[in-house]
C-alpha cells in the first residue's frame, strides 16, 4: 500500500491523499498524534484500543459499528473500559459509502460526543464541500443505529433475492426503524436520534444498495448458499452476520421485542427457512403500529 499509494483490496482505483503517510506500526503511527479515529470491526475494536493505549492518545473517535460479541457492550462502553477517563472520546457514523466518499461525491454523516466543543471541532475538520457532518450528543442512539442496521440489510437481501418485491422490502425497513429505535431507547438512546443520518439514514441506504457487503450476504443467502460460503465469496468483513447474535443477545437481555431480527437470527444460526420466517411474522398477533 505504501509502494502503491492505494489500497487495492477495497479501494483499488483510488489513489491516496498526498498527505496520508501508510504505517504498519499502530504505536508509531499514533505517537504524539493530537486525535486518533479507529475504524476497524466491532470483533477488532477493543485489542485494537489495547494496542492503542500505551501511545496515550489525546483524543480518540471510532467508526467502528456493532455490538462487542462476547460482552454485548457498545463501542463507547469498551472505551471507558480501556482508555482513560478524561480522553475526549466521539463516534462517527452514517449513511457513507467508502467508495463514493473516496470519489468525491456529496456526503453527510454524523458525530456524536458528550464534549461537544470536540464534536464540532471534528466536524469542522472532516467537513469539505463534498463532505458534510452534522454533530450530536447521543453517542448511544448513533452506536445503537450503526449496530442493528447491517442485520436488517442482510434481511433486505434475503427478501429481494427471493422476489419478495418493493412492498416487503420498504415494510422490514420501517418496522426495522420501530425494533431499532425501542433497543436504542430501552439503553438511553434519544428517540429523535434514529429519524437522522445515522438511524434511518443508515438504515435506508444499507437495505437498498448493493454496494452494502450484508446486503450482498443476503442476496448470497437468496441464492441458495451457506452462510461460510457466502461470506467466503464477499472477501470482507460482513458486520450483520455476527450483529445479528449480538442484537439478538442484547435484545433477550433488555427484553426488547426485535421480531425482525429474531428471524434472521433463525435463519442465519438456526437453519429456520427465509419463507417461514416471513410467514412467523406475518402471523404475530395484530398490533399498534406505535408500538
Amino acid at each position: 500500500m505504501a509502494r502503491e499509494r492505494r489500497n487495492r483490496r477495497y479501494l483499488p482505483g483510488v489513489a491516496l491523499p498526498p498527505g496520508v503517510e501508510v504505517e504498519p506500526d499502530l504505536a508509531a503511527a499514533a505517537a504524539d498524534a493530537d486525535d486518533v479515529l479507529v475504524a476497524v470491526p466491532s470483533q477488532a475494536f477493543r485489542e485494537t484500543l489495547i494496542a492503542l493505549a500505551p501511545a496515550r492518545p489525546r483524543r480518540v473517535a471510532w467508526a467502528t459499528k456493532g455490538f462487542e460479541l462476547a460482552t454485548g457492550l457498545l463501542p463507547h462502553q469498551v472505551v471507558g473500559e480501556i482508555l482513560p477517563a478524561g480522553v475526549p472520546t466521539a463516534v462517527l457514523s452514517g449513511p457513507t459509502f467508502a467508495a463514493e466518499v473516496a470519489k468525491g461525491l456529496p456526503s453527510a454523516m454524523t458525530i456524536a460526543s458528550a464534549d461537544a466543543d470536540y464534536a464540532r471541532r471534528l466536524a469542522e475538520t472532516f467537513s469539505t464541500d463534498t463532505f458534510r457532518a452534522y454533530t450530536s450528543s447521543d453517542i448511544v442512539g448513533v452506536e445503537v443505529g450503526g449496530a442493528t442496521k447491517n442485520v436488517y440489510a442482510i434481511g433486505a437481501g434475503l427478501s429481494d433475492g427471493l422476489g419478495y418485491g418493493a412492498n416487503t422490502r420498504i415494510a422490514l425497513v420501517t418496522r426495522g426503524l420501530a425494533e431499532m429505535t425501542r433497543l436504542g431507547v430501552a439503553l438511553g438512546a434519544d428517540r429523535r436520534t434514529f429519524m437522522g443520518l445515522a438511524g434511518i439514514g443508515d438504515l435506508v441506504l444499507t437495505c437498498t444498495d448493493d454496494q452494502s457487503r450484508n446486503r450482498r450476504f443476503g442476496l448470497a443467502l437468496a441464492r441458495g448458499l451457506g452462510a461460510a460460503a457466502a461470506l467466503a465469496e464477499i472477501g470482507q468483513v460482513v458486520e450483520g452476520y455476527y450483529g445479528a447474535r449480538a442484537v439478538h443477545a442484547v435484545a433477550a437481555k433488555l427484553s426488547v421485542a426485535m421480531p425482525i431480527v429474531e428471524q434472521i437470527y433463525r435463519v442465519l444460526y438456526e437453519g429456520a427457512s427465509p419463507a417461514d420466517s416471513v410467514l412467523a411474522l406475518m402471523r404475530r398477533p395484530i398490533g399498534s403500529e406505535a408500538n
